[in-house]
């Protein structure tokens, strides 16, 4: 699995994978939420997706090193400018290693 801006580790080091389901709630439709959370994502090296919802919130599949993860799900929280997160429902899951990027779905 690659995770390309993954920090390297020591040789000998092995790095902890973390998955996580995030829902975001709030002002998180409409204010480029999506496009600012892939672009964080790719920055990061955070693999996974990310989707609007039916009822105004986002949802997002993320998985990578578990500090890397932390780090993403800290932004998510913040979210970009013109936003306004009022809260983040977090569901731990079993990293799949299946993703080979971080897309938007529609």
């Amino acid at each position: 699995m690659l995770y390309p801006n993954a920090r390297p580790m020591d040789e000998g080091s092995v790095i902890q994978k973390k998955a996580a389901r995030l829902r975001i709630f709030g002002r998180v439709q409409g204010v480029g939420f999506r496009y600012w959370t892939a672009r964080m994502a790719e920055r990061l090296g955070v693999l996974g997706w990310v989707r609007n919802e039916m009822d105004g919130s986002v949802t997002v599949e993320c998985e990578g090193p578990e500090d890397v993860v932390d780090r993403f799900i800290k932004q998510v929280r913040q979210g970009p400018p013109g936003s306004r997160v009022e809260h983040v429902e977090i569901t731990h899951l079993s990293p799949k290693g299946t993703y080979r990027k971080f897309s938007i779905e529609f």
